[in-house]
């Protein structure tokens, strides 16, 4: 899984379709993320002395992983994501789209260089 706390994401199934966000939390055990302005619902709210009004609370509420994409900052499209090895040994998480490197996952490696 590529999507991380902070990234841009683009939705791309469901009511908030194409709308972009940010990822405020990923949910490894249920495969969901929470992404800013998305997936918003009312909850609604009985009065009580740590709420004295009650009344409808506007919230977001996860979306499955399956129905986000990573969006590059270079082509600014939402689009796959896939890992390759730089020739000195760096793990990094690379666009389908364009190629470009969004991020390095592991330091260089002797075993994985290209020499």
């Amino acid at each position: 899984m590529h999507i991380r706390v902070g990234d841009q994401v683009e939705v791309v199934r469901g009511d908030d379709r194409n709308k972009r966000g940010k990822v405020l939390a990923v949910d490894l055990g249920s495969t969901t993320v929470l992404v800013e302005g998305i997936g918003r619902v009312y909850k609604h709210v009985k009065r009580t002395q740590k709420n004295p009004q009650g009344g409808r609370l506007s919230m977001e509420m996860p979306i499955n992983l399956a129905n986000v994409r990573l969006v590059c900052e270079k082509c600014n499209q939402a689009t796959r994501t896939g890992v390759r090895y730089t020739a000195d040994g760096v793990k990094e998480v690379v666009c389908k789209a364009c190629g470009a490197a969004i991020r390095t996952l592991s330091p260089a490696r002797k075993a994985y260089a290209k020499a």
